[in-house]
C-alpha cells in the first residue's frame, strides 16, 4: 500500500509522516493522560479542596466559640466586678456601723465615767461637809467652852451646835 505523499509549502512547517506521528502520539498521549491519569489528579485536587473548605469550615467554628468563650469570660469577669463593688460595699457600710456602735459606747462610757465621777464627788463633798461641821462643832464648843468658862455637855452642845447648822444650811442665803 502506497500512501500519497502530499507536499505542502507553509513555509516553517513542513507536513510530513514525522508530524503526522507526533499528532497521533500527542493525541494518544492525551487520551491516556484524560483516561488515567487525570481523573486521581482531579480527585486528588477535589479531595484537597474539600478538607480545606471542612478545615475554614472548623476554624471558623472554632472562631465563634472562641468568641462565645471570650465573650462569656468577660460577662463572667463584669459578674465578679460587679460582686466585688458590692462586698466592698456592704465592707464599708459594716465599718462605719461599727465605728459609730464604737463612738457610741465611748460616748456612753464617758457619760457613765462622769456620772461616777460625779457621784464620787458629791459623796466626798458630803463627807467633806460633814468633817467640816464636826470640826466646826468642836470649835464653836471649845470657843463657848472658853468663852462662858465653864465645861458643857459636850453631846448637847454639840446636837445643838449641828441643829443650828442646818438651820443656817436650810435658809436660801446659805445654799450658795
Amino acid at each position: 500500500m502506497h500512501f500519497p505523499v502530499v507536499l505542502l509549502d507553509a513555509g516553517l512547517l513542513a507536513i510530513n509522516g514525522t508530524l503526522i506521528a507526533e499528532i497521533v502520539a500527542f493525541l494518544l498521549m492525551l487520551g491516556v493522560l484524560a483516561r488515567w491519569v487525570y481523573p486521581p489528579i482531579i480527585k486528588a485536587a477535589e479531595a484537597r479542596q474539600l478538607q480545606i473548605k471542612q478545615q475554614l469550615e472548623q476554624a471558623e467554628k472554632a472562631r465563634q466559640e472562641a468568641e462565645a468563650r471570650l465573650q462569656a469570660a468577660q460577662d463572667e469577669i463584669l459578674k465578679a466586678r460587679l460582686q466585688a463593688g458590692q462586698i466592698i460595699e456592704q465592707a464599708n457600710r459594716a465599718a462605719e456601723r461599727i465605728q459609730q456602735e464604737a463612738q457610741e459606747k465611748a460616748r456612753e462610757e464617758a457619760r457613765r465615767i462622769v456620772e461616777s465621777a460625779s457621784r464620787d464627788i458629791d459623796a466626798e463633798r458630803q463627807r467633806a461637809t460633814q468633817a467640816i461641821r464636826l470640826q466646826m462643832a468642836d470649835i464653836v464648843t471649845e470657843a463657848v467652852r472658853r468663852i462662858v468658862g465653864e465645861n458643857l455637855d459636850g453631846e448637847r452642845h454639840r446636837k445643838l451646835i449641828e441643829a443650828t447648822i442646818e438651820q443656817v444650811e436650810e435658809e436660801p442665803s446659805a445654799a450658795q
